[in-house]
């Protein structure tokens, strides 16, 4: 299964980014491979609308299965939910936190947006 989270470096050691759209990276692991490569994601950085769309585009054409975010807005949660791609919310320091937390089942899965559009 291939896992996006949001971050704010290229590698599991980097800081984990809340922001879903305007992350600066995702950083895709592969729970059967335990490979993981880095996205960049710099179209939704500089983007002045649409971040979240374009960004769930992305997690769509990298075949993610699941994504790990600190919030996710209701045009992103449409694409991805849209797409099959469940959403766990996390509030941890680093991906690689968020990443054991995902294999530990500690993470709550998102059955809803958690912010508004247009939130930086």
């Amino acid at each position: 299964m291939k896992v996006a989270f949001t971050s704010r470096g290229n590698s599991l050691d980097s800081e984990f980014d809340e922001r879903f759209g305007r992350a600066m990276y995702f950083i895709v692991y592969d729970t059967e491979t335990n490979q993981s490569e880095a996205l960049e994601n710099m179209a939704g950085v500089e983007s002045a609308h649409g971040a979240g769309i374009s960004a769930a585009k992305k997690l769509v054409d990298a075949k993610v299965e699941a994504l790990v975010t600190g919030n996710c807005g209701p045009n992103a949660f449409n694409v991805l939910s849209g797409n099959g791609i469940k959403i766990y919310i996390s509030d941890s320091k680093t991906v690689r936190e968020a990443l054991e937390e995902f294999k530990e089942g500690k993470l709550q899965t998102l059955s809803s947006p958690t912010k508004g559009g247009h939130w930086r």
